[in-house]
């Protein structure tokens, strides 16, 4: 369960000594596309000293990792798995890709002897991603799916705009794949760090259409991400409303019962109780 997603450098040792100041619920430290070519070994150096000396308990640690269809990728999984990291972001994913990493993280942490089992969140980023998400989103590694509208642009030869027409299939297509199978549906970042409106109007809109989360690339984003991505005070007070009603002697028994003259059945009850237990976990409540 995730709201925002902060992208951080992995060759910026301001910023990693910053990662756990941050209010994000998850940090991805990046591999990919934050760093130079020949800045990336020193970067995964970086990075892994970083992690040895700073234990992260308060957020979820991801690590975008190279594409595995170059060495670097592989360079990166081999020396970045361990304990102190939960989560891979696997860039340019599509079904090998995805069972590639899968298979890979299997053996390393068998030989690692590692207690807890790393999940996957592929970026999907081309057409053909978008047609086989559904099948990406239920490979039991992976945790949620992020929507990579840059790449996905690129790809499309079409231009990215502040009114995302062009990316509205492929939001849908996220969005429905990760709800399937009950996970995380994550927007693509909103790249003007400056433009705290169209941020707010952007975050509302894939909000509006099923999106739970959003990645973000710059710390001053994150504060207004988890408001929108939070249960507001009136879906808080309504939820544990009708949760009360529930608890009714007169309504225990029945299928469906009234509230405010509105029919309240079982999506409404179980929608209520999905809201206050995000309310719980984000402190709300």
């Amino acid at each position: 369960m995730r709201r925002s997603l902060l992208f951080i450098p992995a060759n910026q040792p301001g910023m990693l000594q910053n990662a756990d100041v941050f209010e994000a619920d998850a940090v991805i430290f990046d591999l990919e596309d934050a760093v130079f070519a020949s800045e990336k070994d020193a970067a995964l150096e970086l990075l892994n000293a970083f992690l040895d000396a700073i234990p992260l308990n308060k957020v979820e640690v991801m690590v975008r990792i190279n594409g595995l269809d170059t060495d670097q990728g592989l360079i990166d999984l081999k020396h970045i798995v361990s304990e102190k990291i939960d989560t891979i972001m696997l860039p340019k994913a599509n079904l090998d890709v995805l069972n590639s990493c899968s298979d890979i993280l299997d053996e390393l942490e068998l030989n690692y002897q590692m207690l807890k089992r790393i999940s996957i969140v592929p970026i999907i980023e081309d057409a053909d991603a978008c047609f086989h998400a559904y099948e990406i989103a239920k490979h039991p590694r992976v945790s949620g799916l992020l929507l990579g509208a840059e790449d996905l642009a690129k790809d499309l030869e079409v231009e990215r705009t502040d009114a995302s027409f062009e990316i509205f299939f492929a939001r849908s297509q996220v969005i429905y794949a990760a709800k399937a199978h009950q996970k995380d549906a994550i927007d693509t970042p909103y790249v003007s760090t400056k433009n705290e409106e169209g941020l707010i109007l952007d975050a509302k809109y894939a909000k509006s259409l099923g999106m739970n989360a959003k990645a973000c690339i710059h710390p001053n984003q994150i504060d207004i991400i988890n408001e929108i991505f939070s249960p507001s005070k009136a879906d808080i007070e309504q939820a544990l409303r009708i949760i009360k009603a529930m608890d009714d002697p007169n309504n225990k028994e029945k299928g469906a019962f009234s509230l405010d003259g509105k029919m309240i059945d079982k999506p409404i009850i179980e929608r209520a109780l999905k809201t206050i237990e995000k309310a719980k976990k984000y402190q709300l409540i």
